[in-house]
């Protein structure tokens, strides 16, 4: 029997995944083996010891404290692509409302308020300040070319935009996904100088914290529009703030708002609205309880930020699954209390990702709690535990 821990209302399409007569779902366990989550800040919290895995409905994982999980064997996973389309459209409206100065025009029109019969006359007379282009011919600069981006450049095509994308880890899944008439920037700052919207899809790291500054702004065309619907800081407000005085950023549409942004001019600022659909919340919930469960049940690893996917179908009586920091001889030692006590390996796989590692190994008979001792007390194990068919 297992305890779920939900910190957030999670979706019910994702809830009812969980069998009653396997899980516990409560928003008050006290000792759960799992938690999930959506946007609970969790990063003050203190992980139970009996805490296996944390499943994000969503792709960002700020608000989870990734590296203490990850030195106590935690598994943290995040649901990439499920809010894709939601995200997608999200984008698609920031362009329309950008580029057809819709924003500014529904403002101005409520002014016109209690006029009576003179709103007809003022609209035609009025509608003139409004003008804006069509996006058709427009070229499209994508930062990212992942689950969204992919799907924004793909549309954007379709809708007759001029595409080209940025993206020097592109995987291989989106590279199938993205339609042949994207073209490929030949740097960052060719689709800076280029482009005449820009929108971004990058996760936030150090390394991309800021991407768009004061360099980056002095690199564009007078009058282009910014999509930022991945993270609110891989933006620099102060310098967007002088781009858009200096009449470099004709609008900036974000789903981040802040009380800076807020104050600035040509900003259209959405209240982080872009997995808010029915759909994107089922999508995520659904993810997440499915990966939980293939772990706590199985083992198997699919779409962890700390650990390397890892899976295996499983084959003898017990799966043993280890989680070491990535050093030499670890595979050895554990294989060598295994041999001591006479259990036979039936399979095993062993996969890494920076500093730590994963391994799961399928034996015939049993795995007494002595060995499960022996191998937690082995230096570098930092999470190891037994799942019985």
């Amino acid at each position: 029997m297992y305890t779920i821990q939900t910190l957030n209302s999670i979706s019910s399409e994702g809830l009812k995944l969980l069998p009653k007569e396997l899980y516990t779902v409560s928003d008050k366990a006290d000792s759960p083996d799992g938690i999930l989550v959506r946007s609970f800040k969790m990063n003050d919290m203190e992980p139970g010891m009996g805490l296996k895995a944390i499943a994000r409905a969503g792709a960002g994982v700020n608000n989870i404290p990734v590296a203490k999980c990850t030195e106590k064997g935690i598994i943290v996973f995040n649901t990439p692509g499920a809010n894709a389309n939601s995200v997608k459209e999200l984008v698609l409206s920031g362009l329309f409302l950008s580029s057809r100065n819709l924003f500014d025009a529904l403002a101005w029109t409520q002014t016109l308020k209690g006029k009576g019969e003179e709103v007809s006359k003022l609209v035609e007379s009025g509608k003139k300040n409004y003008i804006g282009p069509e996006i058709k011919g427009k070229k499209l600069g994508i930062i990212g070319l992942g689950a969204i981006g992919s799907m924004v450049a793909n549309d954007a095509i379709t809708l007759g935009m001029e595409v080209v994308g940025f993206d020097p880890y592109i995987s291989v899944e989106a590279a199938w996904g993205l339609s042949r008439d994207v073209k490929r920037a030949k740097s960052l700052d060719a689709l800076l100088s280029e482009s005449d919207y820009i929108s971004l899809h990058v996760p936030l790291l150090d390394t991309t914290k800021h991407l768009l500054s004061a360099d980056s702004f002095s690199k564009m065309k007078k009058e282009m529009t910014i999509l930022n619907f991945a993270r609110g800081e891989l933006v620099n407000d102060k310098d967007l703030a002088a781009a858009i005085k200096q009449g470099i950023v004709k609008y900036y549409v974000t789903d981040f708002p802040n009380d800076e942004l807020l104050a600035l001019d040509k900003v259209i600022a959405i209240p982080h609205l872009g997995a808010s659909t029915p759909e994107a919340e089922d999508n995520c919930a659904v993810m997440a309880v499915r990966q939980m469960r293939e772990f706590l049940e199985k083992g198997n690893i699919v779409n962890s930020v700390n650990f390397p996917n890892c899976e295996m179908e499983m084959s003898g009586t017990a799966r043993l699954i280890l989680a070491n920091r990535n050093v030499p001889n670890m595979i050895g030692q554990i294989t060598t209390v295994l041999a001591d006590a006479k259990i036979n390996i039936s399979d095993m796989l062993n996969r890494h990702k920076n500093d730590v590692a994963y391994n799961i190994i399928d034996v015939e008979g049993i795995i007494p709690e002595k060995v499960i001792g022996q191998l937690k007390a082995i230096d570098g194990i930092i999470m190891a535990r037994v799942i019985t068919r």
